[in-house]
């Protein structure tokens, strides 16, 4: 086994510890690109380990695209394209910023500030789901998705870990579990392919990561196969207490609290 995997090993510049880490964290991507989308620090967090931190996102991406394509595989029929306009314009300005930031603000900051944010949002939708009248009308006015676009095409391009604001947008907005994930994996592709220039301009997407990426792509099926089978099995109550489960978990590890 050990000499079997020593050739490609070398080609690719990794441990096999390293591998076994990436293709958990490539079934981590289908877990989290089937509606769980707290899971997404699973693989930020596993590349980050291998490659560092800048150079994760450009390592991660092509594997983010290739996850959005299985999941409207999967989920795509069920889409409300309403929600992804009203996200999509405030989202891309938000990708502009954060290319704009990645090399004048250090990640030591902007990881905290994100998940004091993402925690802060994910207590008033738990606060929601108690009392809904208190916030009836705030997910419908056009300043919340301009808020949570623009902190999503941040995240998204300064650390793939958007996940969790757009999954709290959705929530939000109530949305049925499949349209969720459905909505979400239209909205994930055409962001994340937006995103692709930028992270080739950057020099973060060589022929080394496209490799390994096209290595790693069975594990994110795997991962969307085991999503789909909970997320059918999931009622939509527990299934949106695990999303904001995931989430606040997602945001205290951004803090530096996990």
């Amino acid at each position: 086994m050990h000499a079997f995997l020593q050739k490609p090993l070398m080609f690719l510049g990794l441990e096999l510890s390293e591998c076994l880490l990436l293709l958990l964290g490539a079934a981590g991507i289908g877990v989290s690109k089937s509606g769980f989308a707290g899971v997404s620090m699973l693989h930020v967090l596993v590349f980050a380990f291998v490659f560092g931190a800048k150079d994760s996102t450009g390592a991660l991406l092509p594997m983010l695209v290739i996850g959005d394509i299985f999941a409207i595989a999967f989920f795509g029929k069920q889409v409300q394209w309403k929600q992804v306009s009203r996200l999509l314009p405030p989202t891309m300005i938000g990708v502009l910023i954060g290319t704009g930031l990645m090399d004048y603000m250090p990640e030591a900051v902007f990881r905290p500030t994100v998940g004091c944010i993402i925690l802060a949002l994910t207590c008033i939708q738990i606060l929601r789901t108690w009392r809904p009248k208190l916030f009836d009308h705030v997910p419908h006015m056009w300043w919340f998705a301009w808020g949570l676009g623009l902190l999503a095409g941040m995240t998204t391009m300064m650390a793939n870990a958007a996940g969790p604001v757009v999954a709290l947008y959705l929530l939000a907005v109530s949305l049925p579990k499949l349209e969720l994930v459905g909505t979400s994996a239209w909205f994930f592709l055409i962001v994340n392919v937006f995103k692709l220039p930028f992270s080739f301009s950057l020099g973060l997407i060589t022929t080394r990561t496209l490799a390994i990426d096209f290595a790693l792509a069975p594990g994110i099926l795997l991962g969307m196969l085991l999503g789909r089978w909970m997320v059918h099995r999931i009622p939509q109550k527990w299934f949106d207490s695990l999303l904001l489960l995931f989430t606040a978990v997602a945001s205290l590890r951004l803090i530096g609290l996990l």
